[in-house]
């Protein structure tokens, strides 16, 4: 019977293990399985540069970052298995969660799966993550390689916006392709949009293939008109996928509460599922911030509610 176990890998679930292992719960830390497509360790797994994760003023690349969060977890006794969790089972006591054929029985649970990054599904999107291909303007807007050059941004959203007017501070020029002649976004974002001096709305259009070789990374992309069909090129050297974050929820459906977008549904101010003993955090919780440093710190809120509520079921 384990105390506490945490479901995830990334940031929210390496700061959850840290503080239940200070205090003294010896959690166990089920971070998934290696695959071609996972990584153990949440998207920050596929960035190459970090350079907004406070305490590295010369910045960390993500898989340093994840290990060195992973590294701090494991010295006060913190678990981790590459297991994936197939099956759970939250309605009775004790929690059971289930690794294929493998039970685990846990007094509380902590939930921190992340969630995945919506892409095109073009080949070249793999090819070149990390390498000119981005889902995180926020996270790798600033690096150098953008700076004061051409990027675009793929959707029409209210993401979209906000990461064409972030890039917008950096690169040179900003092209937003999207396959629509009017934005999905609110009023107010799409205005400041298109009447932004550095940003250019390529309407009715979609990307059908990015360009560029394995050494220096994204040089073009190609755009097909919606309408007429004609094809034509546009050089750039950085390409942000704006099209929205898939939570990684699909386990728990019918489970635990859920927003229209997947999201986990917590308690205000806490991370208390519907669920009782089940908490949550990072990514699979939010839907607004997204990045490294919030998922850490929601995965310490998560750590500090499931160690209370132990305290008050006099688990020890």
């Amino acid at each position: 019977m384990e105390k506490v176990v945490i479901i995830g890998g990334g940031p929210a679930a390496c700061t959850a293990a840290l503080y239940t292992a200070r205090a003294d719960l010896s959690p166990v830390v089920l971070e998934g399985e290696f695959s071609q497509d996972i990584l153990p360790g949440g998207q920050l797994m596929t960035t190459t540069e970090v350079e907004n994760f406070p305490g590295y003023p010369e910045g960390i690349s993500g898989a340093e970052l994840m290990a060195d969060l992973k590294k701090q977890a494991e010295r006060f006794g913190a678990r981790f298995e590459y297991k994936t969790v197939t099956r759970v089972n939250f309605a009775d006591r004790p929690l059971r969660l289930f690794c294929g054929e493998t039970e685990i029985s846990s007094h509380a649970v902590i939930v921190a799966t992340g969630a995945t990054a919506k892409y095109l599904g073009l080949d070249a999107e793999k090819r070149f993550l990390n390498n000119g291909v981005s889902a995180c303007a926020t996270c790798d807007g600033a690096l150098p390689r953008f700076r004061n050059n051409v990027v675009v941004v793929v959707g029409g959203g209210d993401t979209a916006a906000e990461e064409a007017l972030f890039l917008a501070n950096f690169a040179g020029r900003v092209h937003v392709i999207h396959r629509r002649d009017s934005f999905r976004a609110s009023k107010i974002m799409s205005d400041r949009v298109i009447s932004h001096p550095k940003i250019t709305v390529e309407w009715n259009s979609v990307v059908t293939d990015i360009l560029g070789d394995d050494e220096k990374g994204v040089s073009a992309v190609v755009l097909k008109d919606t309408q007429s069909g004609e094809e034509r090129t546009l050089a750039c050297v950085g390409y942000f996928a704006a099209i929205g974050h898939k939570p990684n929820t699909d386990l728990f459906a019918g489970v635990l509460d859920m927003d229209d977008a997947g999201y986990l549904v917590t308690r205000p101010d806490s991370s208390y599922t519907n669920c009782e003993g089940v908490f949550a955090c990072g990514d699979v919780q939010d839907r607004i911030y997204r990045q490294a440093i919030t998922a850490a710190g929601s995965g310490c809120m998560a750590a500090l509610d499931c160690t209370r509520w132990l305290e008050a079921q006099q688990i020890d």
